[in-house]
């Protein structure tokens, strides 16, 4: 696996990263122990979370991912290896949301106490915030990382335009900066990121580490019917791209893993990782069956037939 840098952090990751928001949810803590286990031996030591995963699972109040997290470093050690990425500003009821420096200061105390380090790898602006001035929030992330809580700042949900701006208030006050962008992006959903925010994040050299990677299973070819989505956890959002383009894209999907021997979510993360300023998309799985699937996408090369055959596809 070809290790990439988050921006111009000189922080070195695998070129897939995991989406630990299964842990505690879709994953009870058995089967996510087992998952990192895993993802640890096959080099995958990039791993995504946040403090509001999963608030929305009834009984749920947020920060179950990274308790899970965390409770699996203790047992087994080896921080040092692994990326550990999370974010904060959603709302967590009783404690607030937002990116106020009072808040960014408390959350990160509370992310720090779950996952059970000293340090977060890449800590992010989980949702842009009108009402709190960019300097703020810039500020508040700049201490954090002179006292040694966070290695670099990222941001996710940024429109081109605030991207903007708040590369520019790190330039004039001479603060860090964001040096990752975490977009809602893949195959099927390209209008969000292609365009404004992909050309600023090549001009600043930005790391892009896409959400929804595989279009929240739809990608893994799965789901060709209604009748195929049941009770799945994420059922509500694959029903909505069972449209021509979706089912365009899942038989070009079918007909470049006919041609290279692999299964469609490879061919998926394959083209996302072949994208210009891909750092690594974010994927999860909840079994160890699914984890081999991402790990044999990071060693599947699209030739340029393939990529051109799926961009068309997904147009």
């Amino acid at each position: 696996m070809q290790p990439r840098t988050l921006g111009r952090s000189g922080i070195k990751v695998p070129p897939l990263c995991f989406g630990g928001n299964v842990f505690g949810w879709t994953a009870d803590a058995a089967t996510s122990e087992r998952l990192l286990d895993a993802l640890r031996d096959a080099g995958l030591t990039f791993i995504d979370t946040a403090d509001v995963y999963s608030r929305w699972v009834p009984g749920h109040v947020g920060g179950e991912s990274e308790t899970v997290i965390g409770d699996w470093l203790a047992a087994r050690g080896g921080r040092d290896a692994l990326v550990i990425a999370t974010k904060c500003g959603m709302d967590m009821g009783p404690t607030g949301k937002g990116l106020s420096a009072k808040h960014i200061k408390a959350a990160v105390d509370a992310s720090l106490k779950r996952l059970r380090t000293d340090y977060i790898d890449l800590y992010q602006a989980h949702a842009d915030d009108a009402e709190t001035p960019l300097a703020e929030t810039l500020h508040a992330f700049a201490e954090l990382i002179a006292v040694g809580k966070v290695r670099a700042i990222g941001a996710s949900n940024y429109s081109a335009a605030r991207l903007e701006e708040a590369l520019k208030v790190s330039a004039d006050e001479g603060l860090p900066r964001y040096e990752t962008l975490q977009p809602h992006y893949n195959l099927y959903e390209r209008s969000q990121f292609e365009g404004d925010r992909q050309q600023t994040c090549l001009e600043h050299s930005l790391g892009v580490i896409p959400y929804f990677s595989l279009a929240s299973g739809f990608l893994s070819g799965k789901y060709r019917t209604k009748a195929d989505i049941g009770s799945a956890a994420r059922g509500g959002m694959v029903e909505g791209m069972l449209n021509p383009r979706g089912l365009r894209i899942l038989d070009a999907l079918d007909a470049v893993s006919a041609d290279l021997g692999a299964r469609p979510a490879q061919v998926a993360l394959a083209w996302l990782m072949a994208k210009p300023t891909i750092a690594a998309p974010i994927a999860s799985a909840t079994s160890l069956e699914q984890l081999l699937d991402l790990e044999a996408a990071t060693r599947l090369d699209l030739p340029p037939e393939a990529m051109q055959r799926l961009d068309q596809a997904g147009a």
